[in-house]
């Protein structure tokens, strides 16, 4: 299938809006999808998805593929907020997220993912899952992160030293001038350990920090994560986040 990608503008929001609509309905093996977007100089642009992205079951030997890059010129401020991937049982994907920006500029990115959905009783023992993100602030390197997850993902998650029976995920990455001084701010927001959520942020320079977060389940997940990306965005959340 092809032309499925298609976009929707929002108006009246104080940012250009666009929400991303999948409308093949999901990714499954052989599927591939090329997302580009570039904040120009001093814009301010929000990308979201409609709905979260499905992760249908690959036959063997097939895997789908999503490739986004993003480009953030000098002055420019980019929020990727796309919402939940739902891995399926038997899912084959491949992700690469490339990012560009401007020494100046301001990214806020944050990408979730759900291992099966809890309260459907769906359990992932069969994956084949690849996540790779690039940050790349003038030309040089400052964040490289590699997610890769293949066969019983529920018996891996489930491993104390990865998951400790985890089924919801979420990186957080705010690279902007002083984005440090918020560290403070957000362990703040982040509940002691319960047995169904746990967070941790650090900065990696003064222009950088990164939030992990994993949950029993992709609601506990949400719950925690939108009052951080409030904060992190200082503006209400795109609609399709509403819950």
């Amino acid at each position: 299938m092809s032309g499925s990608s298609k976009l929707l503008f929002p108006r009246g929001l104080d940012a250009l809006q666009a929400v991303y609509l999948n409308s093949s309905g999901g990714v499954t093996g052989g599927d591939a999808f090329d997302i580009e977007a570039t904040a120009r100089e001093g814009a301010h642009l929000a990308l979201t998805t409609q709905a979260a992205e499905r992760v249908y079951r690959a036959l063997p030997g097939e895997t789908g593929r999503v490739d986004t890059r993003l480009a953030l010129e000098s002055g420019a401020r980019l929020d990727w907020l796309p919402q939940e991937t739902i891995l399926f049982d038997g899912a084959a994907l491949d992700r690469r997220l490339s990012v560009e920006m401007a020494p100046d500029a301001r990214l806020l990115l944050c990408e979730p993912l759900i291992f099966g959905r809890a309260a459907m009783g769906e359990n992932v023992t069969d994956l084949r899952h690849a996540d790779r993100i690039d940050i790349r602030r003038g030309g040089r390197l400052v964040w490289s992160d590699r997610l890769r997850l293949t066969g019983d993902a529920a018996a891996h998650l489930a491993d104390p030293a990865i998951a400790e029976g985890a089924r919801a995920l979420a990186t957080v990455v705010l690279a902007a001038p002083g984005a440090a001084t918020q560290v403070d701010a957000l362990r703040a927001m982040l509940p002691e350990t319960d047995g169904e959520f746990l967070g941790g942020v650090s900065a990696l320079d003064p222009d950088l920090l990164v939030l992990r977060m994993l949950a029993i389940d992709g609601f506990e997940l949400r719950r925690h994560l939108c009052p951080i990306l409030r904060r992190l965005s200082g503006a209400e959340l795109p609609r399709p986040w509403m819950i």
